[in-house]
């Protein structure tokens, strides 16, 4: 008979500031005796970081997932990740993968959870507070209305000129190596004043501008920019 199998959980861990970590998030990483975490190049995990200022993780085995950043064989690395997952998984333990933001918008979670999902294993998803939720709130803007659409857009995965055509709220995320073309393309289209951005919100180094006409010198891969209709 087969023994019990883990159960997968992808956790949101909010975008910076541990205090918008959930109450549901903190039971499920408190309970599950594996926390995985992506790992950047350099060694770093922000996800956990994160975590670790709201949860108390000091007894749980950790298990870093690289993540490179180039353009590399994404399949392949997804599918190592999911190999390291689905060893404990295997073994009857839960895992729980913290993840930025929401665990549902543009997280890593996903490539494994259809992976192992697929192989029949049990997987739950927690959801987090956005990056954009929290950089409206840090600049004190309501994003959309009963008549005013809303879109969320990677600035590297479309022409950044054609988002800014959308009618209603634009939110680009991760803008910060195309913000002069941003910034150029706003000002085409008349919407310096409409615009604003947060870099690292919640984080060491936050960054707020209004007045994108002056960015500032340095602005990190964490830059979200929300621009009203």
């Amino acid at each position: 008979m087969e023994g019990k199998r883990g159960i997968f959980y992808g956790v949101g861990v909010g975008p910076g500031d541990p205090e918008l970590i959930t109450m549901r998030a903190l039971r499920v990483l408190e309970a599950c005796p594996v926390i995985a975490a992506p790992q950047t190049q350099n060694g770093e995990m922000l996800a956990l970081d994160i975590a670790r200022g709201a949860a108390g993780l000091d007894h749980k085995h950790i298990l870093p997932l690289r993540f490179p950043m180039g353009r590399g064989d994404r399949a392949a690395i997804y599918e190592e990740a999911a190999r390291q997952v689905e060893a404990h998984l295997a073994r009857g333990e839960d895992v729980a993968m913290v993840n930025l933001g929401d665990v549902s918008i543009y997280a890593t979670y996903g490539y494994l959870m259809e992976r192992l999902r697929e192989r029949g294993y049990e997987t739950v998803m927690v959801p987090g507070v956005t990056s954009f939720s929290a950089v409206a709130a840090r600049l004190g803007t309501s994003l959309a209305g009963m008549d005013v659409p809303l879109h969320i857009i990677p600035a590297s995965a479309m022409s950044a000129g054609e988002a800014l055509d959308l009618p209603g709220t634009k939110v680009l995320m991760k803008a910060g190596s195309r913000m002069d073309e941003v910034a150029r393309l706003l000002a085409d289209r008349q919407l310096l004043e409409r615009s604003a951005l947060v870099a690292n919100c919640g984080l060491e180094g936050e960054t707020v501008c209004r007045d994108l006409s002056r960015l500032p010198e340095r602005l990190g891969y964490y830059t979200t920019v929300i621009v009203k209709e």
